[in-house]
């Protein structure tokens, strides 16, 4: 079950109501940020722009691969463990904009997690330790430690133990 907390809005769609939700200003820093951030070939440098502008949580040696797009409104709700790798391309969404509501949620990806190439991570999931995503999936519920999922939505194609590890 995806976490993520949910607000009414009356009218327009949620979206058109954006910077009643978010500051203007906040939002076109994430922007400028983020687009940097996703050319930038060291990732160290990388990691330094997300923690210290956007407010993300990034463990040791984690390495965002090139392209990867975190949430520009509430990137401050992405947290990655150690050690993991975010694979090209992939996109980690805090946020979603519907017609008469929208959700925000923390997404948690544990120590020593890849993610696979042009993946998509939904807002308000969890991703365990050591679990493994293939490329082009799309994240719709929480994933096990340990667990190796695939597709459009995720399926759990393999589960390992992770106490052998």
């Amino acid at each position: 079950m995806r976490r993520t907390e949910r607000y009414q809005v009356n009218g327009s769609n949620s979206l058109w109501q954006l910077y009643q939700t978010v500051s203007f200003w906040k939002v076109l820093r994430n922007v400028l940020v983020a687009w940097i951030a996703r050319y930038v070939p060291v990732f160290s440098w990388k990691n330094a722009l997300y923690r210290q502008f956007l407010g993300m949580e990034i463990g040791e040696k984690t390495a965002f691969a090139f392209y990867v797009m975190v949430d520009l409104l509430f990137p401050e709700k992405i947290r990655v463990g150690k050690n993991s790798i975010i694979g090209y391309n992939t996109t980690i969404l805090t946020h979603e904009y519907l017609i008469d509501e929208y959700r925000v949620g923390e997404v948690v990806i544990g120590d020593e997690v890849m993610i696979g190439a042009n993946t998509t991570i939904l807002p308000g999931i969890r991703i365990g330790d050591r679990a493994v995503i293939g490329a082009g999936s799309v994240v719709t519920k929480d994933v096990p430690a340990g667990a190796f999922v695939a597709g459009n939505p995720i399926q759990v194609i393999q589960q390992r133990e992770t106490s052998q590890m």
